[in-house]
């Protein structure tokens, strides 16, 4: 979840070492009051358990980004890293990322389904979801086909600019069943079915492009529902004192990943880092403070049950979501984002 998807601006939070000096284990996040919170519940503690020093530092993301500093050799100062799907699987793919000892983490199993992979172990579970001001509609959309219904839930829809993820939503929109969105949109014919499905509302819809516009936009009234990260909803309730209320049904359910440099001079810290960040009683605190997701199964059982089952990560949630399927963004995305440029623009 990079910088504009997040709650703050980036913020750097470390000088960083001059290569060929020694330095200390570094993780690298996303700024902000994000990494505050993970500074809180993960960094501060390891520090204070372990003993070990731990520097700071944060990015915007880019697979560009992860490139450069495998390629600096010695100039390479960062270790541990939260990254998105692409940046994860390309990583691992190009080999500029360490493929991890399950049994140094306590095993594959520890993690939610689907989760963890060869480089990387969850980081943070979100979602995208559908959001209304339940003072506007007291029965409100329930999915996908409610949201493009303009007579029953009249007003417009704010969704993020691009294409990703509001192809799929299009595709449900019109009756495609999750298990069958990307053989769909996999088609020429399910591409030209999505962009249809939009048409029908693209006259209604307010694009945003930074994460703090879809509660702007739903508080001030411009828009009826919109879709947005989940823990957007939460926050906005419980700083603002609004009334939204999200639906997990055909959400997108997303993962950020924590990984390690290949040829990190710090593995066996990193491993260590990444052992504690993953010990349920240590996860079980994550959700507590921006109200993300846990990727320890354990951990999920751990929780209070009002906070568990406002996750993304609750079963009953996962049931009913839909994995974005990084694998087809990235052989997608460039004809893609070209395509939604010449049709936006029409």
């Amino acid at each position: 979840m990079k910088k504009v998807l997040h709650w703050a601006a980036l913020a750097t939070l470390t000088a960083i070492p001059t290569a060929g000096i020694a330095r200390d284990l570094t993780v690298v996040s996303w700024g902000g009051i994000f990494q505050d919170a993970q500074r809180t519940v993960f960094f501060d503690p390891f520090k204070a358990e372990s003993g070990l020093p731990l520097a700071e530092d944060s990015w915007d993301g880019g697979v560009g980004a992860l490139r450069s500093k495998a390629e600096g050799g010695d100039a390479n100062t960062w270790d541990v890293i939260e990254v998105e799907g692409d940046e994860l699987a390309i990583g691992c793919e190009e080999g500029f990322l360490q493929v991890l000892d399950p049994a140094k983490l306590g095993g594959i199993e520890k993690y939610l389904p689907g989760t963890a992979s060869d480089c990387g172990i969850p980081a943070n579970i979100y979602s995208m979801v559908m959001a209304y001001d339940t003072k506007v509609f007291t029965d409100g959309p329930k999915n996908w086909a409610d949201f493009w219904d303009l007579k029953k839930f009249p007003g417009k829809r704010a969704m993020r600019q691009g294409p990703k993820m509001n192809l799929e939503f299009a595709l449900m929109a019109d009756g495609v069943p999750q298990a069958d969105v990307y053989k769909v949109l996999a088609t020429p014919e399910g591409v030209d079915r999505a962009f249809a499905k939009l048409d029908e509302l693209k006259p209604s819809i307010v694009w945003w492009t930074s994460g703090n516009q879809p509660m702007q936009l739903l508080g001030s009234g411009e828009v009826a529902m919109t879709t947005t990260y989940h823990t957007r909803v939460g926050n906005s309730n419980k700083t603002d004192g609004t009334q939204f209320k999200l639906t997990y049904d055909g959400s997108m359910f997303l993962v950020d990943s924590w990984v390690v440099m290949k040829d990190s001079p710090h593995l066996d810290n990193a491993y260590k880092l990444l052992e504690f960040m993953s010990r349920p009683a240590v996860q079980v605190k994550w959700p507590e403070q921006l109200g993300g997701g846990v990727g320890v199964t354990e951990a999920q059982t751990m929780l209070d049950p009002a906070l568990a089952e406002s996750l993304p990560s609750a079963p009953e949630n996962v049931a009913v979501s839909l994995p974005l399927d990084v694998p087809f963004w990235i052989a997608n995305i460039d004809a893609l984002n070209t395509r939604f440029a010449a049709w936006s623009g029409n």
